[in-house]
Order: C-alpha cells, then sequence, then structure tokens
C-alpha cells in the first residue's frame, strides 16, 4: 500500500471513529441536527454587565429574558482582549497557534493557515455571515470574506475610527454614528448608530436566508460597547441623569441600546418561526472596562490574567431542545464553541488543525455530565513590538483549571473558595504550583514557534482600509 493510500486510510478511520465517538457522548442525538445558529459576540462587555448579573444602575430586560430562556455557563472563559478572543473562536485554538498576539501592530492577524469556523460550517451546507466588528487582519488576503463568510457587513480596525501604523485601521474619521461600513467588499455610507446598522442588516439577511432551507450562521459583531462611549443621547440621558459621568452613561447606554437590539433580533425569530431551529449564543470577548460600576465579584477586568479578565459567561438558548433557566458551571472557553458547532453540524474539524477544545454537546443536553478536567492557558501577550517573546513568558499569564487559577507563574488561588481572589495560597500547594508551572511551560514551548507576527516583513506602508476608501470614492 502505498504510503498516499495509507494516509487516506487513516483519515477516514479517523474521522468515521470521531464521529462515533461524538455520538456516544450525545444520547440525546443533538450532533447533526444542523441547527441555525446566531453567535452574539460583544465588545468590552464583561460579565456582570447586565441588569440579570446584578449590575447597579443597567436596565437590560430583553438580555434578563434571554437569560431567563438560555442554559447559563457560568465559568466560561475568553481571552483576555478582543482579537485573541476573535481568533480563538474562530479556529478552536488558543490564538498564539494562530500567530495572535496583540490587537494591533500587525499582530492582529490571523495565520493564513488556519481553517476557520465558517470554513467548516460551509463545508456542510451553511450560508455564513458577519455584521460588525472583524479585527483579524484589514488587508484583503485576511478579511472575512477570504475566510469563510459568504455574507460581510464590517468597519476597520479594532474600532470604529480607529487607526494605527501598519494595517490596522478603519476608514478615515468615522464615527458611531452613520458609520462607512464596508459591505461584501464595497463602501456604503449608512444612516443610523452602529449597533442598529449591525443587527438590521444581519436581520435581513436573516430574511434573505430564510425562505431557502438551509441553515445559516450569523455571526453579530458589535463594536458596542467599547469606547468611544458615544452612545445616543436616547439612551444615554438616564444614566446622565442618575449622575453617572460621560464615559459611564454612555457605556451603559451603549449596552441598553445593545439590549434592545437583541430583543428585536429574537422577537424576529419568534415572529418567522426560526427559534425552535435556531441555536442563540451570546457572550463578551472579554473582561468589562467599566468593572470599577461592577465587578461581578472578581478580580481583574479587560487585559488582566485574573478571572474577571477572562471569565464572561455563555448564554445558549435553543428553545425545544435546551432547557432554559439552567446553569452549568464546568469549565468551558472560547474554544469550545469550534468543535461544538461542527458536531452540530455534522462536521467533522479539518485534519491538520489540533483543537483546544471540546464539543459542549453533552452539557447541551445534560448540564451536569460529565467533564473532566482541563487545563485552559492565558497570556495577555502585547509585549512590545520588535522584543523577544520568551521575555515576556511568565509575565500576564495564568493556567486556569476546575479548581484553581494559577497567575504569573507565582500566584495560586482557589476559585472554589476564593472567587475574588483575595489569598495566594501557593506556599501552601508547592505540588501543584510544580505541576502547573511544568504544564505551562510546555504550553509556551508547544506555541513559541506559531508567533508569525512578531517580525512581518510585509508591513503596507498605508492602512488598506484607507486605500480602498480612497480608491472607491476618488479621492
Amino acid at each position: 500500500m502505498t504510503r498516499r493510500r495509507f494516509l487516506t486510510r487513516m483519515a477516514g478511520t479517523a474521522a468515521a471513529t470521531a464521529v462515533g465517538r461524538a455520538a456516544a457522548r450525545d444520547p440525546a442525538g443533538l450532533s447533526g441536527r444542523r441547527p441555525n445558529v446566531v453567535l452574539i459576540l460583544t465588545d468590552d462587555q464583561g460579565p456582570g454587565d447586565m441588569a440579570w448579573a446584578g449590575h447597579p444602575h443597567l436596565k437590560t430586560p430583553h438580555l434578563d429574558a434571554l437569560r431567563a430562556q438560555s442554559l447559563w455557563f457560568s465559568a466560561f472563559q475568553v481571552s483576555p482582549t478582543c482579537a485573541p478572543t476573535r481568533c480563538a473562536l474562530l479556529t478552536g485554538r488558543h490564538e498564539f497557534f494562530s500567530g495572535v498576539t496583540h490587537t494591533i501592530f500587525e499582530r492582529e492577524r490571523m495565520s493564513l493557515n488556519a481553517r476557520t469556523l465558517p470554513q467548516a460550517l460551509k463545508s456542510a451546507g451553511y450560508a455564513t455571515g458577519i455584521f460588525g466588528k472583524w479585527h483579524l487582519g484589514d488587508e484583503d488576503a485576511y478579511q472575512p470574506g477570504q475566510r469563510g463568510f459568504d455574507e460581510v457587513y464590517i468597519h476597520g480596525g479594532g474600532g470604529i475610527g480607529q487607526t494605527y501604523p501598519g494595517s490596522c485601521g478603519d476608514v478615515p474619521n468615522n464615527q458611531y454614528a452613520n458609520p462607512v461600513l464596508r459591505h461584501n467588499g464595497r463602501f456604503v455610507r449608512t444612516k443610523g448608530f452602529c449597533t442598529d446598522l449591525f443587527f438590521d442588516e444581519a436581520l435581513r439577511w436573516i430574511d434573505t436566508r430564510r425562505a431557502s432551507g438551509a441553515p445559516f450562521f450569523c455571526c453579530l459583531t458589535p463594536n458596542a460597547p467599547h469606547s468611544p462611549y458615544h452612545a445616543p443621547d436616547a439612551w444615554k440621558k438616564r444614566y446622565v441623569a442618575a449622575g453617572l459621568d460621560d464615559a459611564a452613561a454612555g457605556f451603559c447606554g451603549m449596552v441598553e441600546n445593545l439590549d434592545a437590539n437583541v430583543g428585536k433580533l429574537l422577537a424576529a425569530l419568534d415572529a418567522w418561526d426560526l427559534s425552535r431551529d435556531t441555536l442563540v449564543l451570546f457572550l463578551g470577548d472579554n473582561g468589562s472596562c467599566h468593572s470599577r460600576l461592577f465587578d461581578a465579584g472578581l478580580r481583574g477586568a479587560k487585559g488582566s490574567p485574573h478571572e474577571g479578565g477572562t471569565r464572561v459567561g455563555l448564554l445558549a438558548r435553543w428553545p425545544g431542545t435546551v432547557a432554559g433557566g439552567t446553569a452549568c458551571d464546568a469549565l468551558t472557553a472560547h474554544v469550545d464553541l469550534y468543535p461544538t458547532l461542527c458536531a452540530l453540524a455534522g462536521v467533522v474539524p479539518p485534519a491538520g488543525q489540533p483543537l483546544d477544545g471540546r464539543s459542549l454537546v453533552p452539557l447541551l443536553h445534560a448540564p451536569d455530565a460529565a467533564w473532566p478536567d482541563r487545563m485552559l492557558f492565558t497570556h495577555v501577550g502585547r509585549w512590545a513590538p520588535g522584543s523577544d517573546p520568551d521575555a515576556a513568558q511568565h509575565k500576564t499569564c495564568a493556567v486556569r483549571t476546575a479548581r484553581y487559577r494559577f497567575v504569573n507563574h507565582t500566584e495560586l488561588y482557589d476559585m472554589a473558595a476564593d472567587r475574588k481572589q483575595t489569598r495566594n495560597i501557593a506556599a501552601e500547594h508547592p505540588d501543584e504550583v510544580a505541576r502547573l508551572r511544568a504544564a505551562y511551560d510546555d504550553w509556551w514551548a508547544s506555541v513559541r514557534p506559531h508567533l508569525e507576527n512578531e517580525a512581518p516583513h510585509d508591513v503596507p506602508l498605508q492602512n488598506p482600509y484607507k486605500t480602498a476608501y480612497w480608491q472607491q470614492f476618488g479621492f
């Protein structure tokens, strides 16, 4: 037998084995059900930034209703900042494996070798669309239309109006009100507030898809409530009247506007009789930027290796299939969504791209199902451009297990007994510290060869979004 035939046979055997194992872990038969998927990934909305979580200022009736209708993964983890979370979610691997170690300086570009979640779902006949923030590369080859999305309606850079030296940036002088957005490669001048525009366009696309009978993957990624905190006055004024400063009032107004749009989306799914065939997922991309208002009982915020930097929770709504008003405290993470959605779509994840995630299908059926312990690795990244990554190996990093959080290679916290991380117990558990240190160092050695963006050789002299904008409008 030739080597090629042997490898082909082995790949087929591995695929069949993967399907068989998935079925064994799925007594409810959810695998291959092919639901529509609406993934709502908000920007800088932390675990406490909704009323149902106990926030003392926010009013979020629609997110409260979504919580009541959903399974809540209470310990769900992401990365400490936005581009890394988006990369890990779309690849099922820690973002460093795809070269993403920052949010700017070309280090937000997701490796062109990565096979993305929308590409996997497209192979199963899904229509795929993204509406909002991309932030994984603004050069043409890195754009979402080249990474598995059929329909694209986005802004550039890491935020509307933001620009940094090199390739990462939006069109000139862009604003949250009446922004210029990019629709399938062409810039469009809009009227309205950015969050409203992203949800409205997503709903228009879903409306066009629902008659086809084919499932869809709608990735709704508003830039709200990211800074600058420019909420429309109608959403902001109540918080100003309550005495909040301008930034806090703007942040809360953006969350309240986002809440209204979530309500509009869920109402449309109900009206179109799509709810029972649609899995809605809601999460933030990192810890809050306004934890000073409410920290949800966690230490740290966006950009921190502590729990408040990475724990956001996940809501999963699928009426008639997933029990609403329930909770799951298993240690789960953004990397789990790739294998989960592949399993639901009946797709075997691509060979050659090992996944860090696990399918959540058993937990969707039974939130208390057996869930073996695991290690989740965090590194904030963001070391100075041109510096040696190895010098940052043990800085702003963490290892999370079901019980412990091991921070900066020196601090150990018992998360079951000390959610706020007030007492470092490393000295009391030297064996556990040694175990986590060794595991982390092994992990670092595994990702180190993949940091392909640390010394990019193809940095454009001019931001590609601006170049394309000027070319289109003749400036």
